[in-house]
């Protein structure tokens, strides 16, 4: 498209502070060269400028006097410049001082309580009032009235419903909030309007950044915003957080997500190098940062990474990884030129504002896939019905979505490939709504921990052990001439030892099947991502792979915690191997190097070229049982093959 962005790039962030900006700018982009990066964002505007500002609701960092040109901007834009580099400006329009408050309460951020969200002398604004609606597109002119800035970043652009500590505040009340609303404000999650509300908030936030994406535009069409769906680049962060759960694929899965609903649209991945913001001093395990950077690589991202003031204040370990990665994502350009999915089989992820998305059934249904050597892509639920790409996939995975929308059901309906559902998935009610159901009707819903303790599922064939049952099973009746496979063991009790019998075998399946669609009415993901039983998995997958004639899995004796992610870039077809053998709770360690590997490659003939990137080194292609397939070189934390001749 000619704009600099869609070809593959790499950027360092130092997220400055106040007293950052006599910072030596040589010196800095120094160590971005060094690093691999061709893009520096830096701290720009918003709740400090780190140029003269003339606007008065712009606040100068007083530190600016520590520069002879008393302009840091302007310095790295002509620095960076000279280099070849570009210079992205990061602005932060969260938040304002106290003065300005006073000066203009209708910006403010009003809580439940009447009071404003104060926090360190600083005081939040609504994305809804004029600070965020008039005054940023005021800095931002500012901004490319003097200088010729490669992109934008806006930081924390949202309705901050916690503060830095994490402490609940509640939903803005503010007057710009209750007009455009229309409708009385909820106080927080608990009220009945807050879904609604959560949905009004996300399309103010798309409205204001595609709105700044046109002004940006106008007046620099060679500088993109970096921010949201309805941005030129997609951001992501991948950060850890105290107290928050690890999921060890966040970040693949967010880059899946975007790149498989457009492609065409680039995704920036800031890698964070610290623990988390209290304790921004601590650098994050080397290899915590390093699955950051490989997972979005290998789903087509630019890798980003981000410390706090300068490399020389940020002493980070992880660096020296997250320079190597980086240096690598440099050196193999056509690698990534046009990296985009090319997996045979679609996951759902469920929609983030649904009332109680299923998030622990798609992650075991995630996780399923990936152990068994299946690549897959991700793409969001509110994407379905507008995604225009369900045709390039051979299998759709609906993870216990339950009623689907209007415009999903059209594009199902109108897919050609498999479809596999589980749990509640396309039951609106008791009507199975997607054309072709093997369900004539829902009967009942057993939902909840005590509305299926005890139950099982008993696989078909001699010797088969039963499975539990976790989370929800619903009691269908199939239609005429639908397979239908398992069978259910009624509840019985569990206690004490003494009264342990009673499962009686019950005509209720767990799973059926007719024509393209196949449907188990139970939350397998769920039952595998709590309790981790094998059989669960291989259930799931089993019913994937028998969904349509053609293999999309990779035939492998890697172990279960290395991703096989296929994508097609201008080099040709590229597979990732990401090793996750370090994966531990809470954390990543080294992984463990594995040797002696093999692939069967199902979608490449004996005569393609692969060449193993990482290695430097050629695979012959050899048959052995009657499949081509390449010996591995070594396997450390990835591998990239490039496959140049498809079938």
């Amino acid at each position: 498209m000619g704009l600099w962005w869609h070809e593959p790039f790499r950027a360092f962030q130092t997220n400055l502070r106040e007293i950052d900006a006599g910072l030596d700018v040589e010196r800095v982009l120094d160590q971005i060269e060094d690093f691999g990066a061709n893009a520096w964002l830096l701290s720009v505007g918003g709740i400090v400028s780190n140029y003269p500002t003339d606007l008065p609701a712009q606040t100068r960092n007083p530190a600016l006097a520590q520069r002879a040109s008393g302009d840091l901007v302007g310095d790295a834009v002509a620095a960076a410049h000279d280099r070849g580099i570009r210079l992205l400006a990061r602005m932060d329009f969260s938040k304002v001082d106290r003065r300005r408050a006073e000066e203009h309460p209708e910006w403010c951020f009003v809580g439940p309580d009447g009071e404003w969200q104060v926090y360190n002398g600083l005081t939040s604004v609504c994305p809804s009032a004029p600070y965020y609606q008039r005054e940023s597109f005021a800095v931002v002119d500012e901004v490319l009235s003097r200088y010729e800035v490669d992109g934008f970043f806006f930081n924390w652009a949202s309705y901050n419903e916690r503060d830095y500590s994490g402490r609940y505040r509640g939903v803005c009340q503010c007057l710009s909030c209750a007009r455009a609303f229309g409708a009385p404000l909820p106080a927080g999650p608990d009220d009945r309007s807050y879904p609604r509300w959560r949905r009004f908030a996300k399309g103010m936030i798309d409205e204001f950044c595609g709105r700044m994406r046109e002004w940006i535009a106008v007046r620099r069409p060679e500088a993109p915003l970096i921010m949201g769906d309805t941005a030129d680049i997609v951001f992501h962060e991948a950060n850890n957080a105290v107290g928050r759960p690890l999921w060890h694929h966040r970040t693949s899965e967010h880059v899946s997500a975007a790149r498989t609903y457009r492609p065409h649209v680039p995704v920036f991945t800031n890698a964070v190098g610290f623990v988390d913001m209290p304790y921004r001093l601590a650098g994050e395990e080397p290899e915590h940062v390093a699955q950051y950077l490989v997972q979005a690589i290998s789903r087509g991202a630019n890798p980003s990474t981000y410390v706090m003031g300068t490399p020389d204040d940020s002493r980070y370990e992880c660096l020296g990884v997250a320079g190597r990665i980086t240096r690598h994502h440099r050196d193999h350009q056509d690698v990534y030129t046009d990296l985009v999915p090319a997996a045979r089989v679609l996951l759902v992820r469920p929609d983030p504002l649904a009332p109680r998305p299923s998030t622990a059934e798609f992650q075991g249904l995630y996780r399923a896939l990936l152990e068994r050597h299946v690549p897959f892509d991700v793409l969001g639920e509110e994407r379905l019905g507008d995604c225009g790409r369900l045709d390039e996939y051979s299998v759709v995975v609906l993870p216990d979505l339950g009623a689907l929308d209007p415009a999903a059901v059209a594009a199902l309906d109108a897919f050609t490939g498999a479809i596999v559902t589980t749990g509640s998935s396309g039951f609106d009610g008791e009507v199975a709504q997607l054309v072709g159901s093997p369900v004539r009707e829902r009967l009942a819903v057993r939902d909840g921990v005590e509305a299926v303790r005890s139950m099982h599922l008993l696989p078909d064939g001699d010797g088969a052990f039963p499975v539990p049952v976790i989370g929800a099973y619903h009691v269908v009746a199939p239609t005429d001439g639908a397979r239908t496979a398992m069978r259910v063991l009624s509840r019985a009790p569990y206690g004490p030892p003494e009264k342990c019998h009673g499962h009686v075998e019950l005509a209720q399946p767990g799973l059926l099947a007719a024509g393209r669609m196949t449907v188990l009415p139970w939350t397998v993901g769920r039952a595998y991502r709590e309790v981790g039983l094998s059989a669960h998995r291989d259930l799931f997958v089993d019913a994937v792979r028998a969904a349509v004639p053609v293999p999309v899995g990779a035939d492998t004796d890697l172990p279960d915690q290395v991703e096989v992610v296929l994508g097609r870039s201008r080099a040709g077809l590229v597979v990732h191997l990401v090793n996750l053998t370090g994966a531990g709770p809470q954390r990543f360690g080294p992984p463990v190097p594995v040797h002696g590997a093999r692939l069967w490659i199902p979608w490449a003939d004996p005569a393609a070229r692969v060449r193993a990137v990482g290695a430097s080194i050629d695979l012959g292609v050899t048959e052995r049982d009657g499949r081509p397939g390449v010996d591995l070189p070594p396997l450390g934390l990835f591998e990239v093959l490039v496959i140049d001749k498809e079938t």
